[in-house]
């Protein structure tokens, strides 16, 4: 099993006995950026756990995106999780956005040990918090702001997300993933270009340093 530390910090509290039945059963996998790793309707065959990188997970609706969180480092999607309770049948989408490493545990397994280490529940848990708050912030964005501001504010997203700034994006992935047209995103980018948020180049979207991306 490699990556020792993040099975530490991530399943130590979960004591000796889970950490040799994790060796076991658990397998590591690299996962290219923009690979396609579940979609909806598909059986849900591992419960992944993030070891680096980033994961999208969303929805479809006619074509469009709708986003609902980011599996980021060392986190699991609670999607995913979800699923070992009822029939274990994907509900999302999940694709990579950059070049990823990820834990795996088979969901029969962990359907198993949700019985044999109760204390796994906390992890369940903890995700649930993480998710609804990002749902409840991607809400009130959606209700209370402006489009130039929740594009702002996706960019800020993507950029720290990625630790990368400027970013590879193109107007129309921006578009899908707010519900919106290339067209509008394209008028809108043009507007906050123009008022000093963001800068276009060859090389990406750049948030100017003095700007604070991880405010969204």
């Amino acid at each position: 099993m490699v990556n020792s530390s993040f099975i530490l910090s991530k399943f130590g509290f979960l004591g000796s006995d889970f950490l040799n039945a994790l060796q076991q059963h658990a397998i590591t996998t690299n996962i290219k950026a923009k690979t396609e790793i579940i979609r909806e309707g598909q059986k849900n065959k591992y419960v992944p756990f993030l070891i680096k990188g980033s994961i999208k997970v969303f929805t479809l609706n006619d074509g469009r995106e709708l986003i609902y969180y980011y599996i980021k480092e060392n986190d699991s999607c609670l999607m995913t999780f979800s699923s070992i309770f009822t029939d274990y049948v994907s509900r999302v989408y999940a694709i990579a956005e950059e070049d990823s490493e990820a834990l795996l545990i088979p969901v029969s397994i962990m359907h198993d040990w949700l019985l044999r280490f109760p204390e796994i529940n906390k992890l369940f848990y903890r995700e649930y918090d993480k998710r609804f708050s990002e749902v409840m912030s991607m809400v009130n964005d959606a209700v209370f702001h402006r489009l130039d501001k929740r594009v702002l504010n996706y960019i800020k997203q993507q950029i720290s997300l990625t630790g990368n700034n400027p970013i590879k994006i193109t107007h129309r992935e921006i578009a899908n993933s707010l519900g919106s047209s290339r067209e509008v995103i394209s008028r809108v980018m043009k507007k906050i270009e123009n008022e000093g948020e963001i800068v276009q180049t060859k090389s990406g979207i750049k948030v100017p340093v003095n700007e604070n991306v991880s405010s969204f």
